[in-house]
């Protein structure tokens, strides 16, 4: 009996003294923020392959590569919901102005999607392309994702069907509604785009061509999006003069094709406009209580960016930059051109009128090596050097640089930033590329929001001015906007959830990016993890690229 009882005590000596669990990666003693938006709590997070195994307190565990967290909040990888990083990674797949933030996802398809492309559509988009050069490999939205990973690219990867893409398609650049024929045939398009992972249908209504779509056109695109569990997300036809009855249309079309909708970069462009903030939230809240899933993204900054297109009538842009720009060389539509820039009107959006003076619009990016002169100046100290008025100024840049000509607007007001900031269905997008402060990005200047706008709601936002809470912003950057585009085991500290991870140092994260120098990295994201693999370390990129394509619910196998 005392044998056998020997033997148990034995037995449980030898379990309590057991080997401890090994993981690959052990990140230890951190700061959780899970990405619920629960309080914050200190553990330990341990991963395999590209997995989070374990979360919680791991005392007794190991790691193959261990990490001391001491001080720092790990959280989920951060959502750009927001991103132009479709040709800088393809120039550079380390995507370090993001990943030096924490984004381990980008999201594309504001209107223009990378695919699918017809045979017109494919010869003509090397005429189109700047500074960075490259094939055009793929058709499908599908084969463009996959052509970056083939690339290598260090974050993941995700995008919605732009209606601009499909109307395009079929349309052209053309002022008209879509055949019946033609409308099956977009629609059967979006079907196949959702079947391969899109996450919805993605529109830009300010621009040509896709100002020329009536609400009808999108309710139709936006049924097919419907039935696969996607989202219709809208850079809507007015952030200013129209901006009321914008999110009316949103609604709308949220509501006939029973889909989830979000606004892109919410904002109240000019400053006879920023009074509606209250209007706009009180709308929205309503629409929320009465059932529609009415979702809100941002950037962090009181100015826009796109090109001089946006502060020219539509109809001028019919047929796309060659006939726009051989119409700006006609004397007579010139006149009539100049007449509508400077008359304030309802009928599309005009930018240059939003910013309130020509002195308010910085010139950024120019193809034209022999223009590059001006970048970074504002309209109105080019206009001087023409001897011009700005509005034919800008005519005659748009006409000598052979594009849109890249432009920064000011048009919005730092109290509703902040207060948008702290709506709880407001998540946050760069609306920028993803650059590096070398080589061809060198070439142009850019927004700060390419390399600040996600440290920025960590470090001014969140500690230095404290709108919202640590555990809010993480939420905010991750669960949201994860919950909201429908996809699976990313966006929070799960067990089984992919292991994309973003560890700072709460108190020195910080954007460096300004509008005179933007070409600057954020600091304080000391180490970034996607699917597993470190490609981060101590502030410094890897090298690594495991980024992976990420696709929407109505994904088919």
């Amino acid at each position: 009996m005392k044998t056998i009882k020997g033997l148990l005590l034995l037995a449980i000596a030898i379990s309590s003294c057991s080997s401890p669990t090994t993981y690959d990666v052990l990140i230890k003693n951190g700061t959780i923020a899970d990405g619920s938006g629960n309080p914050k709590y200190i553990g330990s997070v341990g991963v395999n392959a590209d997995t989070i195994a374990a979360i919680g307190d791991l005392k007794n565990a190991k790691g193959i590569l261990e990490i001391d967290a001491t001080g720092l909040v790990v959280a989920p990888g951060f959502i750009n919901m927001l991103s132009w990083a479709t040709e800088s990674l393809i120039e550079d797949g380390k995507s370090q102005g993001d990943i030096r933030q924490g984004v381990t996802l980008e999201v594309f398809g504001e209107g223009w999607s990378m695919g699918p492309l017809s045979e017109k559509m494919k010869q003509d988009m090397p005429t189109s392309q700047g500074d960075i050069k490259y094939d055009v490999d793929w058709t499908t939205l599908d084969e463009y994702l996959q052509s970056l990973v083939r690339r290598g690219i260090s974050p993941n990867v995700a995008s919605f069907i732009g209606a601009t893409t499909v109307r395009i398609n079929h349309i052209g650049y053309e002022n008209r509604a879509p055949t019946d024929e033609e409308m099956e045939s977009m629609k059967a398009m979006v079907r196949e785009a959702m079947e391969d992972g899109a996450l919805g249908v993605g529109s830009s209504l300010i621009y040509a061509p896709a100002f020329y779509s009536s609400t009808e056109e999108l309710i139709e695109l936006c049924k097919v999006a419907s039935e696969y569990d996607g989202m219709y997300i809208s850079h809507m036809r007015s952030e200013g003069n129209r901006l009321l009855e914008s999110i009316d249309e949103l609604m709308r079309i949220a509501n006939e094709a029973n889909i989830r909708a979000e606004i892109y970069h919410l904002k109240m462009s000019g400053k006879e406009n920023w009074n509606k903030y209250d209007d706009v939230v009180k709308k929205i809240d309503s629409a929320r209580a009465a059932g529609l899933h009415i979702t809100t993204d941002m950037y962090t900054y009181v100015a826009g960016a796109t090109g001089l297109d946006a502060s020219m009538p539509p109809w001028v842009q019919e047929g796309g930059y060659e006939k726009w720009s051989e119409r700006l060389q006609d004397p007579a539509i010139r006149k009539k051109v100049l007449e509508e820039m400077t008359t304030p009107t309802d009928e599309w959006e005009n930018l240059m009128l939003a910013a309130g003076t020509p002195d308010n619009l910085l010139l950024v990016g120019f193809e034209n090596d022999s223009l590059r002169n001006y970048t970074g100046k504002t309209l109105t100290e080019v206009a001087k050097i023409h001897g011009k008025s700005p509005e034919e100024t800008a005519m005659d840049l748009v006409i000598a640089d052979g594009s849109r000509v890249g432009t920064v607007y000011f048009l919005m007001t730092e109290d509703n930033v902040k207060k948008q900031v702290a709506l709880p269905y407001m998540s946050f997008g760069s609306d920028a590329g993803s650059m590096a402060p070398e080589g061809v990005f060198m070439n142009s200047s850019t927004h700060p929001r390419a390399y600040g706008n996600f440290a920025r709601v960590l470090g001014k936002y969140v500690r230095d001015e404290n709108v919202i809470t640590i555990e809010e912003a993480v939420r905010k950057l991750t669960s949201l906007p994860a919950s909201n585009l429908k996809i699976k085991k990313r966006g929070s500290l799960t067990k089984g959830y992919f292991a994309d991870l973003a560890i700072f140092n709460p108190e020195t994260i910080q954007d460096h990016a300004t509008f005179a120098e933007p070409h600057q990295y954020s600091t304080g994201m000391v180490h970034v993890f996607v699917n597993g693999e470190q490609v981060l370390k101590d502030g410094e990129h890897t090298g690594a690229t495991p980024g992976q394509v990420v696709r929407g619910p109505g994904y088919k196998d």
